[in-house]
């Protein structure tokens, strides 16, 4: 059997990537994500091989990550939840508390806090308060949530290499101040481990090291906006001259890698997985050898689709099992997708021994498949993200990857192999005459741009740039100039864009907007230059904030009819409600006019034009609820009662109000239309007033009266919109602040 199966190369490549958490060079971090992978993964996923005779592993590393390695490791940087780890927790204020019973329960349930009494005590206790009760928590238990959250973030190896972490893992609760700064001190102990240990086992030849640009920016936007295909220019610049920025973001990368591996990488990961002719030919002049990309891109590159059986096999894997090298001299390889969504996704949720066993018959699977090809060398590459996936395994997938490991250690017909060392040996390059542009994700670029709030991330980012070159051209001599190129640079990376609008949700949206504007901002401030006042204005908010505000008062035709002739509703406010990959067939309304006189509150809901195009679409359940209050606050206030979808608090969530107006339609009908008021202890209860008109046809016009509100006619009225289908929070609108009718 052995004499008739063709040896199999597998390359593990594992990237590892975090994005910028300051706000400045030396201030706090704001997520804790680099700190905690430190020590769940960053060195354990290397220090793994030791076990094993002949595994090597492929890493990606990206040299921001490192700088914040070195940053914790070197400088005793903090995070916000480090800070707070080692304070007093008499020193601590409302907010802090607050914070920390938001924030320090960020873990896997199943694999990091169920299985520890005390820290699942605490969850529970959380999860009983509808709203955050900060007074319900002991000094002691907030001691022992915060030591806890970090404990449980060690790769359960450390625990019997520092005696100590055993000794405050048994502990399991009376966690003293001692105690916890004593687990940010081994923290630490590991975080400078990482580096050298690389440079060791690069050095042994069992790790091969690659890297990406520096602050991982999508390059093929950068170098040629032009080239990528976009169905929604809306806010986006016609081009972004950024070049030159690809071109030096990708080379200092390289040259980081080498000061800190003691290496220079021969081949890159580009970020994403994004692709373009372009970027192959800036990697050649780069002299780098090799770069990646997914299967995807490969079949439109090749125009051959992989075909997978029900069970996810691949009918024909010889394509996927080859490296290409493209006309311009620069090879490449092709991640097996399939592989990849197993481990990360399918594979958390089974036994990890037979789940390892699995994907180990998958391999041998696709190598029994190969007694047809005509060449004697294939190379599987498996690549992912190294370190996200594995806090859903026990024991931090430890047990799943020495399974893995040691099946194909074992087995003398497959090997491991580092890739420039399989590129090297390998001969006969299968020729690709042309490369497909796009990302891992759908083949092309639609998760960073092509979408109104990323568009204007990319607008913000463009003026500033176009700002900073004007000074450089009349400054050249000025000393904060590179401080300042710096700050663009991190603005350029993925990570902002991959957050904002649809359909991504980090949980920390917010948190993301701020920072990508304080870098933009920073770079006005290294030129002593003034900050533009727009970039005080959430991103998130501009593209649903008002495009106007009523004009005066309004007495309005209410026939629900978009009529062109009726002039009744011109000083009236209104917003617009961009489409997004997701929220185009989710959102309620395309746009709201909302306006009053002197006794009444009136509003204009215009319906999404795709629900109406689409009649399967408009048969399901849509409402909007309208939460309002009057300006002094002085009935009684209850929270908003939906669920949120995600994790993401945003402060407008937080708000109070008097009053909930609901509007549902289904099967293109209006069939509610009630109001619900606020009553001591957090309460609701139905009030439905019948004067209250709404008619229903292209438009829904309603008219409620401010009485019926409990707005006198002296006070203003606050409200705010939120777009949900069956009591789950999708949209707030605006999202950052309270929309405002003035009745001075």
């Amino acid at each position: 059997m052995m004499s008739q199966t063709k040896k199999l190369s597998i390359a593990f490549y594992w990237h590892m990537h975090q994005p910028v958490y300051q706000l400045s060079p030396d201030g706090d971090y704001l997520m804790a994500w680099v700190r905690l992978h430190a020590v769940k993964d960053y060195l354990d996923m290397i220090t793994i091989v030791d076990d094993f005779k002949d595994i090597k592993v492929n890493v990606n590393l990206v040299p921001v990550l490192l700088d914040a390695l070195i940053d914790y490791g070197e400088k005793d940087a903090h995070d916000l939840h480090s800070r707070l780890t080692v304070t007093p927790v008499e020193e601590l204020n409302n907010e802090d508390k607050e914070f920390i019973l938001n924030n320090f329960f960020d873990a896997n349930y199943k694999t990091m806090i169920y299985p520890y009494p005390q820290y699942n005590k605490l969850f529970q206790k959380r999860q009983s308060f509808s709203e955050i009760d900060i007074n319900a928590f002991t000094d002691q238990e907030y001691s022992d949530l915060m030591a806890l959250f970090n404990l449980v973030w060690f790769d359960p190896v450390y625990a019997d290499e520092y005696p100590q972490l055993k000794k405050l893992l048994k502990k399991g609760k009376n966690y003293s101040l001692n105690d916890r700064r004593k687990i940010i001190d081994i923290q630490r102990e590991i975080i400078r481990k990482i580096i050298p240990a690389y440079r060791k086992y690069v050095k042994r030849g069992k790790v091969e090291v690659t890297t990406s640009p520096y602050y991982h920016p999508i390059l093929p936007i950068l170098l040629d906006i032009k080239s990528v295909k976009i169905s929604n220019t809306e806010a986006l610049p016609s081009d972004l001259k950024m070049s030159l920025d690809a071109k030096i973001q990708t080379e200092t990368a390289l040259d980081r890698i080498e000061e800190l591996i003691g290496k220079r990488p021969k081949g890159i990961w580009p970020s994403e997985h994004c692709v373009s002719p372009k970027e192959l030919d800036l990697f050649k002049e780069l002299g780098l050898e090799w770069t990646i990309s997914d299967e995807g891109i490969l079949a439109s590159s090749i125009n051959f689709e992989f075909i997978r059986d029900f069970k996810g096999y691949l009918e024909e894997p010889y394509h996927l099992l080859k490296s290409y090298e493209y006309k311009n001299g620069i090879k490449m390889i092709f991640r097996n997708a399939m592989i990849s969504n197993l481990i990360g996704f399918e594979y958390p949720n089974y036994d990890s021994e037979l789940a390892a066993k699995d994907l180990y018959e998958r391999i041998k699977v696709m190598q029994s498949k190969l007694l047809s090809s005509p060449d004697e060398n294939h190379l599987l590459t498996i690549a992912m993200d190294g370190e996200n996936c594995w806090e859903n395994y026990p024991q931090d997938g430890r047990i799943f990857l020495k399974t893995l490991y040691k099946l194909i250690d074992e087995d003398e017909s497959l090997e491991t192999v580092l890739i420039s060392d399989y590129i090297q040996n390998e001969k006969h390059h299968k020729p690709l005459n042309k490369i497909k542009s796009g990302s891992w994700i759908n083949r092309n670029f639609k998760l960073w741009i092509d979408e109104p709030i990323k568009n204007l991330a990319w607008r913000y980012l463009k003026n500033v740039r176009d700002d900073f070159c004007k000074f450089v051209k009349e400054n050249p001599l000025h000393p904060n100039i590179n401080l300042a190129r710096k700050e663009l640079f991190v603005c350029e990376g993925s990570d902002w864009f991959w957050w904002y609008g649809e359909p991504n949700d980090s949980g920390r949206d917010n948190i993301f907007d701020y920072l990508f504007r304080e870098h933009l901002k920073n770079i006005y401030i290294y030129l002593g230059l003034d900050v533009p006042e727009y970039l005080d204005d959430p991103i998130l908010a501009v593209i649903t904030k008002p495009s106007r505000y009523p004009k005066g008062e309004i007495q309005p035709v209410l026939n629900g009819i978009d009529n062109q002739d009726d002039d009744s509703w011109l000083n009236a406010g209104c917003i617009d409600i961009p489409d997004g990959p997701v929220l185009k067939e989710n959102k309620f309304f395309d746009r709201i006019c909302f306006g009053y006189d002197k006794d009444n509150f009136y509003l204009r809901f215009y319906l999404n034009n795709y629900l109406l195009e689409n009649p399967a679409k408009a048969e399901a359940v849509y409402q909007m609820y309208i939460y309002t209050r009057n300006s002094s606050k002085k009935h009684s206030l209850s929270p908003v009662r939906l669920i949120n979808k995600t994790e993401n608090i945003l402060p407008i969530t937080k708000q109070r109000f008097h009053n909930e107006l609901q509007l549902s339609v289904r099967n293109g009908e209006l069939r509610l239309v009630r109001l619900i008021k606020s009553i001591p202890g957090n309460l609701w209860v139905l009030e439905n007033p019948k004067d209250i008109t709404a008619v229903f046809g292209k438009v829904i016009d309603l008219k409620i009266p401010f009485s019926n509100l409990d707005i006198d006619h002296d006070e203003n009225m606050e409200f705010v919109f939120v777009n949900a289908a069956v009591g789950v929070n999708d949209v707030f609108i605006p999202n950052e602040m309270l929309l405002n009718i003035k009745r001075d």
